[in-house]
């Protein structure tokens, strides 16, 4: 930290091992943004929006996951040179830049801030840090697959939403878009083991054993992959579940004036992209049409 008469600027960095390209496009597109920006489990980024260019504007919507706190976190940017450094000034007048320093496969990564004066200057390092260190975590795990981004505005409350999406009879109904014989075992409870079922065209029951890594009612709910199911057997190590072990689907439930925001991110690999992008749409309609029939 370097002090001055007028302020105090911190200084936090890390070492990424990743190609600049890749480190510059996790840290700049949305769809990343939302899966890194947070300090500590209990926040997240249900939402970011992104305008990078010398005099585009960002705004990432940063709350605690039960929703008791929240704030939006914006600026705009002053200088964008690619794979290189980012400068922006924060709604508040204090400036921010950081710095991508490549060396082949490896990227090291240095961010400078002005501290804000209502807070404790350590608190303020140790938590850009933390978000810092999560950015490292989420770049280096992410291997081959990709974060997809979905959401849909339905009109009825965030209860009725939450608990129609997670109810047996139709779980079955919405997720018919992915496979007309979709279904679950297992409970939704913080912690629980669930397999999400389907029976392939020769009757084979195939599908993902996943763990519920957080349910907040109403809120939030994110599910962690574990592995597979392939012809009615657990495998959950081995070449098979590369690109699934780890992978996280959530879902945040947000109410706004016309009802609620459900969003979805979900991980993939390349294989079942262009999979998802076809029926997660149908399956958030379908979801839709459940939702505003009962409401």
């Amino acid at each position: 930290m370097e002090s001055t008469a007028e302020k105090t600027i911190i200084t936090v960095e890390t070492t990424i091992h990743a190609p600049v390209e890749k480190t510059w496009q996790f840290w700049t597109e949305p769809q990343h943004i939302t899966q890194w920006n947070n300090a500590s489990d209990d926040w997240h980024t249900p939402k970011a929006e992104n305008d990078l260019r010398e005099g585009g504007s960002f705004t990432s919507r940063m709350e605690t996951k039960d929703g008791s706190m929240g704030f939006d976190f914006a600026g705009t940017y002053t200088t964008v040179k690619e794979h290189e450094r980012i400068e922006y000034t924060m709604e508040d007048g204090r400036k921010v830049r950081i710095m991508f320093a490549s060396n082949g496969n490896v990227t090291h990564v240095t961010e400078t801030f002005d501290a804000d004066n209502s807070h404790p200057a350590e608190m303020q390092r140790a938590g850009w840090q933390a978000i810092l260190d999560n950015f490292k975590k989420y770049v280096e795990a992410s291997g081959k697959s990709k974060t997809l981004h979905y959401e849909i505005t339905i009109q009825a409350p965030a209860e009725k939403v939450y608990r129609t999406m997670l109810d047996k009879k139709h779980y079955r109904e919405w997720a018919a878009e992915f496979n007309p014989t979709s279904h679950y075992e297992g409970s939704w409870d913080k912690g629980a083991k669930i397999l999400f079922l389907g029976s392939d065209k020769d009757g084979n029951t195939g599908g993902m054993v996943s763990r519920i890594k957080e349910n907040i009612p109403s809120k939030f709910v994110s599910i962690e992959h574990l592995g597979i199911v392939q012809h009615g057997a657990e495998i959950t190590s081995g070449p098979e579940v590369e690109g699934w072990a780890g992978a996280l689907e959530n879902y945040t439930f947000s109410e706004t004036e016309s009802g609620t925001l459900l969003s979805v991110n979900t991980d993939t690999n390349q294989e079942f992209e262009a999979y998802f992008s076809e029926t997660w749409p149908k399956a958030l309609q379908k979801l839709k049409a459940i939702c505003e029939a009962e409401a």
